[in-house]
């Protein structure tokens, strides 16, 4: 038996080395140190349109560097849901669940910001329930979550790691009698026509075929490239910014309303557009 004993040694060595490289490459990792993966490149002018509909909500379209999330919600019995249709609620899938804690998280996570050094992101809330009782839920909700949201003050806007905007039925009295807000009103083409601030609106969206003719094919008709350069003329001189919604989500109309000067790109194609707006933005 003592002869025995250094084969036994050795076989043992050697199973213990087997064991730990089988486990290596079950893992999937290399054997040699490797470089850790590329930050995510922020798009700030990426707006994931129902952004709630993807697998992952907030989650997918940071995964992608977008700067712009959209949420509808619905009051019910208390809670601010998440959903498009009332009857597609579930009570587990709130606003705070689905964004504002995750958002709290990485915010916490990354020294103050959504992206670690990136810009502000905006946090669009659509209400699709009635505006006066839906913001003062809202309203007291946001509080909680104070440090890390944009404040909208009589002395102007201090920008924050996010920035909520309120669309859909917009409490519009009640936000202009404020003093102090966490949130500010996503405006219509009718705002750019009166003296409202730009700290009360600084977003303007419209559903883009109530004014336009073109649906991303064939020639740009010279009616709506002359509408939309107005708009965004109109919008960047009062310090606001500019979206469409019902755009087509493809290329084409991308481009033009990239090329337009549009601030943010409504789409649902997430990986589809983060591949054409860094594309666009590498070009010299």
């Amino acid at each position: 038996m003592q002869d025995d004993a250094p084969d036994l040694l050795l076989r043992r060595a050697w199973a213990e080395a087997l064991s730990v490289l089988l486990l290596t490459v079950m893992a999937g990792c290399p054997l040699a140190a490797t470089a850790q993966p590329a930050p995510i490149k922020p798009l700030t002018r990426a707006h994931a349109h129902n952004d709630y509909e993807h697998p992952r909500p907030l989650l997918d379209a940071l995964e992608q560097g977008f700067c712009s999330v959209e949420a509808d919600i619905h009051l019910i019995e208390g809670q601010l849901l998440v959903a498009h249709d009332r009857d597609k609620v579930a009570k587990e899938r709130t606003l705070q669940a689905l964004y504002l804690d995750p958002l709290q998280a990485r915010v916490t996570r990354n020294n103050g910001r959504v992206y670690r050094d990136g810009p502000a992101v905006v946090l669009l809330i659509d209400f699709k329930s009635e505006a006066t009782a839906t913001y003062s839920v809202l309203r007291d909700m946001l509080r909680a979550y104070a440090p890390m949201l944009t404040q909208f003050t009589e002395d102007g806007v201090h920008p924050n790691a996010v920035t909520v905007i309120i669309s859909g039925n917009r409490p519009r009295a009640e936000m202009e009698a404020e003093h102090v807000r966490l949130a500010a009103l996503d405006g219509r083409p009718e705002d750019l026509e009166n003296s409202s601030p730009a700290g009360l609106i600084p977003l303007v969206s419209q559903n883009w075929k109530s004014l336009f003719q073109w649906r991303g094919a064939g020639p740009f008709p010279d009616r709506d490239a002359k509408l939309l350069r107005q708009l965004v003329e109109k919008a960047h001189a009062q310090g606001r910014k500019i979206r469409f919604w019902g755009t087509p989500d493809v290329p084409a109309m991308w481009s033009k309303l990239f090329e337009s000067g549009v601030d943010l790109l409504n789409t649902d194609d997430l990986t589809g557009m983060r591949a054409f707006l860094e594309e666009r933005q590498s070009r010299p």
